[in-house]
């Protein structure tokens, strides 16, 4: 019995000294030549290898990040599940994004740094926390977290997920019948959901039409689910004034996209929240143990819902 860490070796290092102290027992490779491929129990890679199925004593797939849509139906092996990353570091570098997304759109930062580059000294109006909604697509852990962090200075919060869930001072909205009336009472949308056929594109003309005048978005979720066109229309024609935007179909953009110089668009290069390599040994070794011990792993991923 083996684990395979395949990813870059400067993590692999962090990770093979935790599975040294904690761990002892569990072989850590990180050059699988050295090993029989059935001695492989457990794999950490960002996407699934292309020869994945010669381990046919595979039992988890540990993802090395929070998103799971790049492993593809038919990838895996059926007899192996598929975790998702869950670590502390990811959590709070979402949180601390988000928090930065939402306070720049509020206060207006990108007018005010243009204003700069024309010396232009022009206070602009400002509307007070409590009357600045926001709304966030997706109810999982991420997106509670964030919710945690906005909830100290004002806004008033709610978010829409698949299906009904409650959440202490959140106004939850759920299913197909609840989309339309979430998004209207939405200043600030964030998008936090996985990507599934079902949010594919899901950030398109007909959902930004159904914002109020003026919002705006701030996108952490997955590029494909953003019309990068409807994006720039809306914005173009002020119907929203501004987008956050860490995450892209393709990345990196082409140098001529017109997302890098858009005067309403910040763009950043899917940073928001990335793997720490001392938590995510730290998780991954206790989710080992949970699987040992016969228990479900933190972020188990149902293979049906794609999340």
């Amino acid at each position: 019995m083996a684990f395979w860490f395949n990813s870059d070796r400067e993590r692999g290092l962090v990770f093979a000294e935790a599975f040294a102290r904690d761990l002892p027992d569990l072989p850590f490779a990180m050059d699988i030549s050295e090993y029989d491929p059935d001695e492989i129990r457990y794999i950490l890679t960002w996407t699934a290898p292309p020869d994945l199925y010669r381990f046919r004593n595979l039992e988890v797939v540990f993802s090395i990040g929070a998103g799971v849509d790049q492993f593809k139906p038919g990838t895996l092996p059926p007899g192996a599940i598929l975790v998702r990353m869950v670590e502390d570091g990811i959590v709070r570098m979402m949180q601390e994004y988000v928090t930065l997304a939402v306070l720049a759109l509020h206060r207006k930062l990108k007018a005010y740094i243009g204003q700069q580059a024309d010396a232009a000294w022009l206070p602009l109006p400002v509307r007070q926390a409590a009357q600045q909604r926001i709304g966030i697509l997706g109810l999982g852990m991420l997106a509670q977290a964030v919710m945690e962090r906005l909830k100290p200075f004002g806004f008033p919060l709610a978010a829409w997920s698949r299906s009904e869930r409650q959440v202490d001072g959140v106004d939850c909205y759920h299913g197909s019948d609840g989309l339309t009336p979430f998004l209207a009472r939405t200043d600030i949308l964030i998008c936090l959901l996985p990507l599934t056929q079902g949010t594919h594109g899901l950030l398109d003309a007909r959902l930004f039409a159904t914002l109020p005048a003026g919002a705006a978005l701030v996108h952490v979720g997955r590029g494909a689910q953003l019309d990068h066109d409807a994006l720039i229309a809306a914005l173009d024609e002020g119907h929203l004034s501004g987008a956050f935007i860490d995450v892209t179909e393709p990345e990196p953009l082409p140098p001529e996209h017109g997302f890098w110089r858009h005067p309403k668009i910040i763009l950043t290069p899917h940073v928001a929240s990335v793997t720490q390599p001392e938590t995510a040994a730290r998780a991954v070794i206790d989710n080992i143990k949970r699987h040992r011990d016969g228990l479900d792993p933190i972020g188990l991923v149902d293979r049906d819902r794609g999340y």
